[in-house]
């Protein structure tokens, strides 16, 4: 079995997953209302949390899934991408866990966690595929031919979506975070009510799938600005419903020229954004006109969590005890 560790932004997640891909337990504990205050995740405050939660986090999972250590073969710990204090944390942890028994240990790129999550059981995801991952840090669509690598085909030219979901959030004052109150809000709105612009930048990739959402969040800006403060909150809701209409729509579009270029029948969704019920919505409309498969993860496995740490090392490279002692996080991996 493999124990795995991510602490790369601001939640604590361990998992044990079976070899074939099994969840046995997967827990997180959240710091979202630690850093609701601050309107963001403050990284300093983020580690010290990793800090004191990790060994129990640890312990939990271990005793969720019914096993002592003696049945882990290996480690899997995030590196990177992340903050790098958070990160630190989580890896330190899995290096001390792994050599105190001499145990492999495999370093997963947290992005590459997001592509393979749908490989987990019971309904594993089968390749080449093409796998749309939008989170607070992150938006690209990618091919998988094999679940150790993936190849991207279009990303994000400024703001990820779920940050472009966080800024909107805030500029209509419904707190942090914001992807799940714009999403809760925009169910009684009209989403047609205000026109924001689908950015969609071409000659960018090869593929031309490429996405960009800091000019909708300017014109969200300017639109609350030009409404003044009684009318945007009278229409709060039908702005939050066309602000995040204009984000799913972009996600959509590209999900659907990838699809069309890369010619496969298996599609998925990964990363925060992905627990987006339009979004949600959207793609699976978009799925079922195109006749391929969707595969969305449960709510668990779209946030940051380990059991998708766990997923991604499977297919990596372990590295054998002693050799990890020096490995190092990376806020950035190439």
């Amino acid at each position: 079995m493999i124990l795995a560790i991510e602490t790369s932004c601001d939640d604590t997640c361990a998992a044990v997953v079976t070899a074939d891909g099994a969840i046995r337990a997967n827990a997180i504990a959240s710091q979202g209302l630690l850093h609701e205050r601050y309107g963001g995740v403050v990284p300093e405050i983020a580690s010290r949390r990793h800090l004191e939660l990790i060994d129990v986090i640890v312990a939990d999972a271990l005793e969720s899934a019914g096993v002592g250590f003696d049945a882990i073969s290996k480690v899997a710990v995030t590196q990177g991408p992340g903050l790098i204090g958070a990160l630190l944390v989580g890896l330190s942890s899995a290096k001390a866990l792994a050599a105190a028994r001499e145990l492999p240990l495999v370093p997963v790129d947290h992005l590459h966690g997001h592509v393979v999550a749908p490989t987990l059981e019971p309904d594993p995801i089968e390749p080449p595929y093409v796998c749309l991952v939008a989170s607070g840090g992150h938006t690209f669509v990618a091919r998988v031919d094999d679940p150790r690598s993936y190849a991207v085909l279009g990303e994000t030219l400024d703001d990820a979506a779920g940050e472009a979901f966080d800024k909107g959030a805030r500029i209509l004052g419904l707190g942090y975070p914001g992807g799940p109150a714009i999403d809760r809000l925009a169910r009684e709105g009209d989403p047609e009510a205000f026109d924001f612009p689908r950015s969609l930048p071409s000659g960018h990739s090869a593929a031309g799938l490429d996405f960009s959402f800091s000019g909708l969040k300017t014109s969200l800006l300017y639109r609350v600005r030009d409404l003044g403060e009684a009318e945007t909150e009278r229409r709060r809701a039908d702005l939050a419903a066309s602000y995040q209409a204009a984000i799913v729509a972009s996600l959509v579009a590209r999900l659907g020229q990838a699809i069309g270029q890369q010619a496969v029948r298996n599609v998925a969704l990964g990363g925060g954004v992905a627990a987006n019920s339009a979004l949600r919505a959207a793609a699976g409309e978009l799925c079922q006109e195109l006749g391929v498969r969707l595969w969305i993860p449960p709510h668990e496995l779209c946030t940051d969590n380990a059991a998708m740490i766990a997923a991604a090392a499977r297919f990596g490279d372990p590295l054998e005890y002693p050799r990890y002692l020096d490995l190092d996080a990376a806020a950035r991996l190439v």
